[in-house]
């Protein structure tokens, strides 16, 4: 059998293509577009894109992240997506090993990476990617050594009910809406792959860094801190976090792992 590292570069490349078809999903969904056709173009020219210019991070750096026709610039996010992609990927397979828990672990991490583009593009986190991630989630149990359906099911439930809670309790004090069910689909999608101890570890890191974002802002721009920001970003974040730090962390906190 190949050595880890073997598995580990070669999940970090298939991850670049992985990410290379996110951009079209974060790009494409949210419009209702196909996701699969028409074949990638400028969006600036409309010119197609040719295939050895849609190669992942290379042909950006080739052509000085411009279009090869009209010389518009196309957004270093392009990249990063794919570089991120490529990174959680590798980082699946550093973490589990060369196992089927290594695909479930990728699999979450390229649904967080989507939903976090998409939200801070529109504020929104469609029903087509938190519902079937929330699904798989509840069948990725049976790819964890410690993983069950209860465990997934408790988790889910945990993940949104906490959510709500916050919500309704923000809404109550502010007399504003602090989030949108898609947080609250999104964060039982989470629960159903992590599980309780995943949630927790989320919530947390989530909410320190949305904080942390969200005062940043409010100072630069000189508003209050009723200024709307993506928390799917940042929800995006802390499950990360939690997808490959959950136990030491919890360990850390309470001795244990969940």
């Amino acid at each position: 059998m190949p050595p880890l590292e073997f598995w580990i570069v070669a999940a970090g490349l298939l991850g670049l293509v992985v990410g290379s078809y996110l951009n079209v999903v974060i790009h494409r969904l949210p419009a209702g577009v196909s996701t699969v056709t028409p074949p990638s173009r400028c969006p600036a020219c409309g010119a197609r894109i040719r295939a050895l210019d849609n190669l992942p991070v290379l042909s950006w750096l080739l052509l000085g992240g411009r279009c090869r026709h009209c010389r518009a610039a196309i957004s270093p996010r392009y990249p990063l997506v794919e570089l991120a992609t490529a990174l959680c990927c590798a980082g699946a397979v550093a973490r589990f090993g060369p196992r089927l828990e290594a695909l479930a672990a990728a699999l979450l991490a390229a649904l967080l990476v989507v939903l976090a583009g998409i939200d801070f593009d529109h504020y929104l986190l469609p029903d087509r990617l938190t519902l079937p991630g929330l699904a798989l989630g509840l069948a990725a149990q049976a790819l964890v050594p410690s993983g069950s359906l209860a465990r997934g099911l408790s988790g889910a439930l945990v993940g949104a009910g906490l959510l709500l809670v916050i919500a309704g309790a923000w809404e109550l004090l502010r007399g504003v809406e602090g989030m949108g069910l898609g947080d609250v689909k999104m964060m039982a999608m989470l629960g159903a792959f992590l599980g309780v101890g995943g949630v927790m570890v989320t919530l947390v890191v989530g909410s320190l860094v949305g904080s942390a974002a969200g005062l940043a802002v409010a100072a630069r721009r000189g508003s209050d801190l009723s200024l709307k920001l993506p928390f799917g970003v940042f929800l995006a974040l802390g499950g990360l976090v939690a997808l490959f730090a959950r136990d030491p962390l919890l360990a850390l906190y309470f001795g244990r792992g969940t």
